[in-house]
């Protein structure tokens, strides 16, 4: 626009000498922009350009009687769903928690600390071989004798705690009903005893259930025992040896026998690693899932069956109850 005005105002090529300059000129038509959009803005902020028309009833807003059952059901379904037994029991549980706060105020800290003295010397008493339940059975004892002392106080109204009567009417209503928050307070935590009963009410002539090994069925001929690791030379190192089952590492010393060449061990034994998180061995090696193991010895003999002795585990505190390999002879 600027440059349509000053164009106009333009006459060969100059400009007009005088009051219309190109610079004077650019100026005004920014004034006149800027002072449209004041306007503009104007109009759009202002409170009466979207208020709608008054009524006539002195400000009023009509609604239809279906707009006011509308807003009336809507009232009754927000109280329906106010959780009314949840909310007083939130005020119930802050009203406990005022006295509590309350009486914890109220106890002076060196009373606590008296507290704590006496029953830490009643434990020490007991020794320090005392069972959980006889530690519990000492601070009850401790307690029900304070009670029984501050019951039949003289009137003087002194304990052996040596307290004042103030001192000695919180103690007592703390002693009578606030003991487990006094517990927490003097840090005194004593652990319940957790009695651990297996129950077996298997019967007794049910067979064991039959243990499940991943992959297809093994072959007759692989003679599998599971937890069973037998002992021989390796013909296949199964560090370097996986097999995705135990019917596969029977049917590789299958075929590492039948294909040997002259002079060569045959493999009569096959080991398998069926156990996901990997197999415990003596050695320096970690075995993991899936190693095949293929062996020869013309006597067989075992390493382990079954379960780990419970001398061996106390020689060897890694190894498990169970003996995880599962193995087989072949031809046996």
């Amino acid at each position: 626009m600027a440059r349509g005005i000053a164009r106009a105002v333009s006459f060969g090529g100059r400009a007009t000498a005088g009051w219309f300059s190109y610079r004077r000129v650019t100026v005004a038509v920014c004034l006149g922009n800027l002072v449209a959009a004041l306007l503009v803005l104007r109009s759009l902020t202002a409170p009466a350009s979207f208020a709608p028309t008054a009524p006539n009833n002195g400000g009023v807003v009509p609604y239809t009687e279906e707009q006011i059952k509308r807003v009336e059901e809507s009232i009754r379904i927000r109280r329906e769903a106010e959780p009314v037994e949840l909310v007083q029991a939130v005020k119930k549980l802050q009203k406990v928690f005022a006295r509590e706060e309350k009486w914890r105020k109220e106890l002076p800290l060196v009373l606590k600390q008296k507290i704590s003295y006496d029953i830490v010397r009643r434990l020490q008493e007991l020794g320090g071989n005392g069972s959980l339940a006889q530690q519990r059975e000492v601070v009850e004892s401790w307690r029900a004798e304070k009670l029984k002392d501050i019951k039949s106080a003289s009137t003087q109204n002194q304990t052996n705690l040596d307290l004042s009567s103030d001192e000695t009417r919180m103690l007592k209503r703390a002693l009578e009903f606030n003991w487990r928050m006094l517990m927490e307070d003097i840090g005194l935590w004593i652990p319940e005893e957790v009695t651990h009963t297996v129950h077996d009410d298997k019967p007794e002539n049910e067979p064991e259930e039959e243990e499940i090994i991943a992959g297809p069925p093994l072959s007759p001929q692989c003679n599998a025992e599971l937890h069973t690791d037998y002992d021989g030379a390796a013909v296949r190192w199964g560090l370097t040896h996986h097999k995705e089952s135990a019917a596969d590492c029977c049917q590789a010393c299958l075929d590492q026998a039948k294909n040997a060449k002259p002079g060569e061990l045959k493999c009569n034994i096959w080991v398998y690693c069926p156990s996901e998180f990997g197999c415990y061995s003596p050695d320096k090696y970690e075995h993991k899932h899936q190693e095949c193991w293929l062996k020869q010895a013309d006597h067989p003999k075992l390493n382990f069956k079954d379960k780990y002795s419970e001398s061996y585990r106390d020689a060897h505190p890694t190894a498990p109850v169970v003996v995880p390999w599962m193995s087989g002879v072949i031809g046996a």
